[in-house]
């Protein structure tokens, strides 16, 4: 070899021993020392890096063991640090790092009481212009992969009243092909858990030109009370129990403001347990979940797709001073610096717009809610639940109505059901709202105040149509129905009933409010009131109103007075089997009668009109004296109009000794009376004929009385009384009754005054007492569905009907078939498919010559027939083919398809439901002639549809008539 190479060579090895000894020893020892120094001069804490590696040849790095604080309390620190550069970043003037591992990383951020982070105070580094670069570009970087392995993140905040401590021990991140100058993306993934359960995955594409990263993110059992004492000093709420899971994916972009995009998210709350401050039970939730979400920041938009909620349990209650607990629970302290401060920013900040929120479907299941009154003397508890709420379309602006359906329960057994739309701006909306069976005794407590009445029970229920047209101001309508059941009022002062009712229905009513009441019709079934006349001419309702502490004020009278009448009109009101006690202790002795079985109807009643209202009212005084009244009358203006004739028949004159002491100084002893009154009033004038009729009227002692008459009573009755004992009297009456010098004669007076009328018992109920019938209602036979066979109750009422009609030849019955499609029609077209199925069969047999029975009724279908039997039926009554989609089913569903097809054809057949309506009316009609009835006395009418009782069966209408 040539001496100039061994040369060479020899300097280059030279070198290379020179190159080596200076990287791998030299520079890692010299750099220790000076990152040691450097961290003691400018470290606040204990600093220490352990060692440095550096392989000159292939230029890769690593640094060992940083630690930054305590021994014990490591608050930056590191096992190793791994850089491979490459050798490409001389020419390519950019730092090109093909690796960056950093192992087990320990970060431990703590932020004090002050809001001082320590890893802000770890270094204090002399100030220093920021070095900028004279073309505005950031540093040229560019790494393949860099990698975050074991890491561990620990976080302290002692801000809250409750310091929060989150640690992340098992945090691993990876990134690729990161390029500060490169218009493309870096891959990232990140994953994080802890010791609490709750673990982060994240992955997606970082952009740092522009700045921008797009991916997903999911957080999974994270337990809220990790970060609860955050939400704590906001809202006084204690957290027992709850986790939080996430995901979405998300688009940030910082090129040009701040803009962040999140695309289906998900979020999902579970088991969450909240409780008051003084341990009191707010929220329980079982599991809440919003899933097909979207955000946009600069749109100020959160749109929220599926909203699905169940078993959520919460409690509210207003308190003794009007305010709710919940309203309580979040009012702060008045802060009036606070308060003016925030009032100043808000006269300098312009407005800014509102952000919307879209809810397209929430759906929330077996909510429960409950409710406490303590505002009245004695609380008031109310749950309602199990409560199922469906809203679509919402939008918080409320430019656009949103649909709402609502369905709970409200209290042991009743319920409300709601189905509308509401627009919040303006406010407006449309709900039809049904009720059952809500009890009336929720009210107790708010009428104690006001009356000294309890309520014993009571039941309502209804069907409304409520419409909201505004509340600036407050104006809404209300359309529908009210039935109020099981009524009893009992007087609290005496202990006795007072005011009751079987049923009170309200039919067709429509307020508008503040201006209108309108109601088609008003039923009261067995209805019952007691009014009492006091000695001091007091009457028991007076006693039972509690007087005001305070009488209105000036304002309220002016607006009471400025306020203009209701206008109420009620189509018609209906009185079943009434009854009444009436009670006069004012007189000596005290007078007492009982009014039973009041029956009628009173026409339209209307405060506007002023037409004159029928009135058609029978009853019993002392339970056999029959009463009637029957004319018309302007209930809001009886002086206006009035023709009203009244008739009292076989009345116990004994009964109303009482004012015949008063009146006429004497006792009856014995007698009965008969009594025509006929009333008319037009414009005030007063025509009034009246009859009466007295049988075997004896008078008993005489009584002293400073209102007795002036007259020989006795003298009077002996002359009056004819050879049977009887005494008739006529007696008109005419005068003006706008002249208050005028009055009524005592006696016409009286006896008016005494008459209480209630509504007769209904025919068939009267017919059955003469027959020696119970209770039951002949007006009615009640037949199963699809079936036109009497049951024995029907048998034994038609019984009991037979033989009242025979006592009174007079009358005649009409029968009016009837059927009904909801109840009658699944069976009827059963039982005709049946019958459709054996006449099919039983001519397919009859053509192949195979023995036959006699009638098809007996032939029995066997399961392989039946589904080309019910082809055939199908093609044939319905005269169409099956849909081509059915030959997709296996056998079975096409066969069910087909049957249930069939069946629906014939369910709402009105012929077939008339022959069924006609059948029931000749089973009865023939049972009546059977048990010995003229067929001439019963007649069949045509025939109704009728609705399902409440016993299940389907009741046949029966009228009675006169010859």
């Amino acid at each position: 070899m040539p001496n100039g190479m061994k040369r060479a060579f020899t300097g280059v090895v030279l070198a290379l021993i020179c190159y080596s000894l200076l990287g791998f020893l030299i520079l890692p020892g010299i750099a220790q020392r000076i990152a040691n120094q450097q961290l003691a001069v400018y470290a606040t804490a204990p600093a220490n890096l352990q060692r440095i590696e550096f392989n000159p040849f292939t230029l890769e790095l690593s640094l060992f063991d940083l630690h930054i604080g305590a021994q014990d309390d490591r608050q930056l620190a590191f096992e190793r640090l791994y850089l491979d550069l490459q050798w490409d970043s001389l020419w390519q003037r950019t730092l090109h790092l093909a690796a960056v591992e950093l192992w087990a990383p320990h970060v431990e951020a703590r932020f004090a009481k002050d809001g001082a982070l320590n890893l802000s105070q770890l270094f204090e580094l002399p100030e220093a212009e920021p070095a900028t670069r004279e073309d505005g570009e950031v540093f040229p970087l560019r790494v393949d992969r860099l990698q975050l392995i074991r890491g561990h993140l620990g976080f302290e905040d002692k801000r809250p009243s409750e310091p929060i401590v989150l640690i992340y021990d098992s945090l691993d991140f990876e990134l690729h092909n990161l390029a500060t100058r490169s218009d493309g993306s870096a891959n990232a993934r990140l994953t994080a858990s802890g010791p609490s359960g709750g673990r982060i995955d994240w992955q997606g594409d970082l952009s740092l030109r522009p700045l921008a990263s797009h991916g997903e993110l999911q957080v999974s059992k994270l337990q809220l009370k990790d970060f609860w004492p955050y939400v704590r000093d906001a809202a006084p709420l204690m957290l027992k129990g709850g986790s939080l899971e996430l995901s979405t994916n998300y688009r940030l972009d910082l090129h040009d403001g701040f803009t962040l995009t999140l695309d289906d998210a998900s979020v999902g709350i579970g088991q969450l347990a909240l409780d008051s401050p003084d341990g009191r039970k707010l929220v329980r939730l079982e599991r809440l979940d919003l899933s097909e979400t979207t955000l946009d920041l600069a749109k100020q938009q959160v749109t929220i797709g599926k909203l699905r909620s169940r078993n959520l349990e919460t409690w509210a209650a207003r308190e003794a001073d009007g305010e709710l607990d919940w309203q309580k629970l979040f009012a702060s302290p008045p802060d009036k610096a606070g308060v003016a401060q925030a009032a100043a920013q808000e006269e300098t900040q312009p407005d800014s717009e509102p952000w919307q929120v879209l809810l397209r479907d929430a759906q929330l299941r077996d909510y429960r809610v409950n409710l406490a009154d303590r505002v009245p003397d004695d609380d008031v508890e109310l749950a309602l639940g199990p409560l199922n709420l469906d809203i679509s379309n919402f939008d918080s602006l409320g430019n656009s109505p949103f649909s709402l359906k609502l369905d709970t329960g409200v209290g042991k057994q009743g319920a409300v059901q709601a189905d509308g739309q509401l627009q919040l701006n303006p406010t407006s909306g449309k709900l039809a709202v049904t009720t059952r069976d809500i009890d009336l005794r929720l009210a107790q407590a708010y009428l104690s105040p006001l009356v000294r009445i309890e309520l014993r029970s009571g039941m309502l229920a209804s069907e409304l149509d409520i419409e909201l047209q505004g509340t600036e101001p407050l104006a809404f309508s209300v359309r529908g129905s009210i039935d109020a059941t099981q009524l009893h009022t009992l007087d609290t002062i005496n202990n006795r009933d007072l005011v009751k009712w079987q049923r009170l229905q309200l039919s067709g009513l429509d307020y508008r409010h503040p201006s209108s009441l309108a109601i088609d019709k008003v039923d009261l079934s067995q209805p019952y009131a007691r009014f009492i006349i006091n000695p001091d001419l007091s009457t028991n309702i007076n006693d039972l109103l509690v007087q005001r502490s305070e009488p209105a004020s000036p304002a309220e009278q002016q607006q009471e007075e400025a306020t203009d009448p209701l206008a109420i009109r009620i189509g018609g009101i209906s009185i079943a089997n009434g009854s009444a006690n009436f009670a006069d202790f004012s007189l000596r002795p005290p007078f007492a009668t009982a009014i039973q079985s009041l029956n009628g109807d009173i026409g339209t009643l209307d405060n506007r009109a002023q037409k004159a209202a029928s009135v058609d009212i029978a009853g019993k005084v002392d339970q056999y004296a029959p009463v009637s009244i029957k004319g018309s009358l302007t209930p809001f203006d009886p002086l206006q109009s009035l023709d009203i004739a009244t008739s009292f028949r076989q009345v116990e004159l004994t009964t109303l000794t009482p004012y015949s002491g008063k009146f006429a100084g004497y006792r009856i002893r014995k007698g009965r009376l008969n009594l025509d009154l006929h009333y008319r009033i037009k414009q005030g004038r007063l025509n009034a004929e009246n009859k009466v009729v007295l049988e075997q009227l004896q008078l008993g002692e005489k009584v002293d009385s400073p209102d007795a008459v002036d007259l020989p009573v006795r003298l009077a009755v002996a002359l009056l009384k004819d050879s049977k004992g009887t005494i008739s009297i006529e007696l008109p009456v005419q005068g003006d009754l706008n002249d208050p010098q005028f009055s009524v004669m005592p006696i016409v007076w009286q006896t008016l005054r005494n008459l209480v009328v209630r509504a007769a018992q209904a025919p068939f109920k009267f017919i059955a007492g003469l027959a020696g019938g119970d209770d039951t209602d002949l007006s009615h036979i009640g037949f199963d569905p699809a079936s036109s066979d009497l049951n024995s109750e029907a048998r034994k009422a038609l019984d009991t009907l037979a033989t009242a009609l025979k006592e009174r030849p007079g009358l005649r019955l009409e029968v009016e078939g009837m059927s009904s499609g909801a109840i009658d029609g699944p069976l009827v077209a059963e039982q005709r498919l049946q019958q459709e199925l054996r006449e099919t069969q039983y001519r397919i047999l009859q053509r192949r010559g195979d023995k036959v029975p006699a009638e098809p009724g007996q032939i029995q279908i066997e399961a392989e027939d039946e589904a080309p039997l019910l082809e055939g039926i199908y093609r044939s009554r319905l005269s169409q083919q099956p849909p081509s989609e059915w030959a997709e089913l296996d056998p079975e569903q096409r066969t069910q398809q087909m049957r249930q097809s069939v069946l629906d054809s014939w369910a709402d057949n009105a012929a077939l439901l008339r022959r069924l309506a006609r059948e029931r009316a000749a089973a009865i009609k023939g049972y009546l002639v059977e048990a010995g009835l003229d067929s001439e006395r019963v007649y069949l009418l045509d025939t109704g549809t009728a609705e399902q009782a409440s016993d299940g069966k389907v009741a046949t209408v029966l009228h009675l008539g006169s010859d």
